[in-house]
């Protein structure tokens, strides 16, 4: 299948592998607000059930506006605010049905590790009492619906180094420095 429903109408939008997200909201009504120009480049927000699922960086699909909610435009003026450098924290409700219960354990984990600070996959892993699934932690990284929001980029390589990121390395640099980490 290459098309979503929404709210009875067809809608192109390309579908990733059967693992992602995206597929677990075919048949669901969804909306989309974007895209929203950024210093890493186009973003949109995707509301499912009255909350945030997914944040769309550059290069995902479906950046083209289907849709409003107030909950995608508090989204999109918070992460506004934080690309301005006035938001540390976001207060909007998040949405993470089709999530394994691993991985919105994860993301839940990540969620308390504060602005301007980082962490390690390892550290993480600990954090969700997994010492040893450092990859499965950084493939819950990886897949994070929600980036930003969700701020997977204040995972570290245990040696320090920048290690992955969806949106693309120049991007987690650019966010790190936004919050003033120096990688």
């Amino acid at each position: 299948r290459t098309t979503l429903a929404v709210w009875g109408s067809r809608v192109r939008i390309p579908l990733a592998p059967p693992r992602r997200l995206s597929d677990r909201l075919v048949g669901q009504p969804f909306s989309y607000r974007g895209p929203m120009d950024t210093s890493i480049g186009q973003l949109g927000v995707v509301t499912s059930a009255g909350a945030v699922s997914r944040v769309l960086l550059p290069g995902d699909a479906g950046q083209s506006r289907i849709d409003d909610t107030v909950t995608a435009a508090l989204a999109t003026q918070q992460i506004a605010e934080y690309f301005a450098g006035e938001r540390r924290a976001f207060d909007v409700p998040l949405n993470l049905d089709g999530v394994t219960e691993f991985r919105a354990e994860v993301l839940r984990a990540l969620m308390e590790v504060p602005y301007g600070e980082t962490t390690t996959y390892g550290e993480l892993a600990r954090a969700v009492g997994r010492p040893k699934a450092v990859r499965a932690v950084g493939s819950a990284c990886a897949t994070n619906p929600l980036p930003i929001l969700i701020p997977c980029h204040r995972v570290l390589r245990s040696d320090g180094a920048l290690g992955g990121y969806r949106g693309g390395t120049e991007a987690k640099r650019f966010l790190l420095a936004l919050e003033s980490i120096d990688v």
